[in-house]
C-alpha cells in the first residue's frame, strides 16, 4: 500500500514518534503533516521538522499550516489538497489520520469565529469536515480514516472525570454540543466542566464514526476505506498534561505522573508511553495493523464501544447535526449524506 498520508496535531506527543516511524518503516508513503504554527519558534514544530531532516524527507514529506478552529481554514486546506492529488502532485490518499485536539481545563468554554464550542469544534468537527471533503481523493484501494478517543468515553474510566460524557438524544438537546449553557458551579469546577466537553467530543467522534462506518460500508465506491476509531492509551508523558490544565494538574505530572510512569503502567492497564502509542498509529495508517478491518478498538484490540454510540438512530443524528454544523452540502462530499 502507498499514497500520502494525512496527519493533523503532527508536532504532537504522539504524532512525532508515529511519523518517524512511518518515515524509517513505510517510506513509500508520501506525509502531508498539519500543525497551527508551521515555524520553529513552536519548539513542537522545530522537533518535527527535526525528525524529517533526520530521515532526509524532504521530497515525501511537508508540513502544512492548518487551524482546526476555523472550519473556512479547513474547508480551503481540504480543497487545495484535493486539486494537489487530482494534478498528480500528490499521490492519492491512503489515511487520514485525526490526530490533533485541543481541551481547557482552567476556564470557561471558549468560541470559535465559527460561533461553536471550541473543543468539540477542533475534536471532531473540524475533522468531519476535512474526512469528508477528502473522501473521493483516495485511490482506488482504498485506505484508512483513524479517529482517536479514550476511556472518558465511558463514564467511572478516567480519574479527571466529575460529570460524565453524554450525548443527548433530542434535536434540541443536541445542540448544546456546539453551544453548550454557561458551567454550573454548582456541578463543579472549569476542570470539572472542561474535561466533561473534552469527553463528550470524544464520545461524538465515535459515534459519528460509527455512522461514517455504516455509510461507507453501503457504498460501492467507497466500501475500501475503513475508518478505524481507536483509544491508543493513557499516555503518561503526553504534553496535554501540561497544557491548559490547572497548576494542581501540571505539578502531579511532573513530580509523579513522569517519574512514576512505570508504576502507573502496572496499576493502569491501558496507560503507556506517547513513543509506543505513535508506533502502532502509524502501523495502523499504513494498514499493517488490523489489515481492512474497521470498527471500535483500545490500544489494537477490538472493543465495544459504549451503548449510547451503538444506537443507529443517535448516530444519525449525530451525523446530520454534524455536517449541517460544518457547512457541509452533498456538493462537498464523495458520501451520500
Amino acid at each position: 500500500m502507498t499514497g500520502t498520508i494525512l496527519i493533523t496535531g503532527a508536532n504532537g506527543s504522539l504524532a512525532i514518534p508515529a511519523v518517524e516511524h512511518l518515515l524509517s518503516q513505510f517510506p513509500a508513503f508520501t506525509l502531508v503533516l498539519t500543525v497551527r504554527n508551521t515555524s520553529d519558534e513552536d519548539v513542537n514544530t522545530k522537533a518535527l521538522r527535526h525528525v524529517l531532516a533526520k530521515h532526509d524527507a524532504k521530497a515525501r514529506a511537508s508540513i502544512r499550516k492548518l487551524d482546526l478552529a476555523s472550519l473556512k481554514e479547513v474547508s480551503a486546506f481540504a480543497s487545495g489538497l484535493e486539486t494537489e492529488i487530482a494534478q498528480g502532485t500528490l499521490p492519492p490518499l491512503a489515511s487520514i489520520v485525526c490526530n490533533a485536539f485541543y481541551w481547557n481545563l482552567k476556564g470557561p468554554f471558549e468560541l470559535t469565529e465559527d460561533g461553536y464550542e471550541k473543543t468539540m469544534q477542533v475534536n471532531h468537527l473540524a475533522h468531519a469536515s476535512l474526512v469528508l471533503r477528502l473522501l473521493g481523493s483516495f485511490g482506488p484501494d482504498g485506505g484508512r480514516v483513524v479517529l482517536f478517543v479514550g476511556d472518558s468515553i465511558e463514564p467511572g474510566k478516567n480519574k479527571l472525570e466529575v460529570i460524565p460524557a453524554s450525548i443527548p438524544t433530542s434535536p434540541d438537546g443536541l445542540e448544546h454540543l456546539v453551544h453548550p449553557a454557561p458551567d454550573d458551579s454548582a456541578a463543579g469546577d472549569s476542570l470539572a466542566h472542561g474535561f466533561c466537553r473534552y469527553a463528550t467530543s470524544k464520545l461524538t467522534i465515535l459515534t459519528w464514526g460509527l455512522a461514517l462506518i455504516r455509510r461507507l460500508e453501503k457504498d460501492p465506491k467507497l466500501s475500501n476505506i475503513t475508518v478505524f476509531i481507536w483509544n491508543p492509551g493513557n499516555l503518561s508523558d503526553s504534553r496535554a498534561q501540561l497544557t491548559n490544565t490547572p497548576r494542581k494538574l501540571v505539578i502531579l505530572s511532573k513530580l509523579v505522573v513522569r517519574p512514576l510512569s512505570f508504576v502507573l503502567r502496572l496499576m493502569d492497564p491501558i496507560a503507556r508511553t506517547s513513543g509506543a502509542a505513535g508506533i502502532d498509529t502509524a502501523r495502523v495508517a499504513a494498514n499493517a495493523a488490523h489489515p481492512g478491518e474497521r470498527g471500535f478498538f483500545t490500544l489494537l484490540k477490538r472493543d465495544q464501544a459504549p451503548a449510547v454510540s451503538r444506537d443507529e438512530q443517535t448516530q444519525d443524528a449525530v451525523w446530520t447535526r454534524s455536517a449541517e454544523w460544518a457547512g457541509i452540502t452533498q456538493q462537498d462530499t464523495a458520501l451520500a449524506l
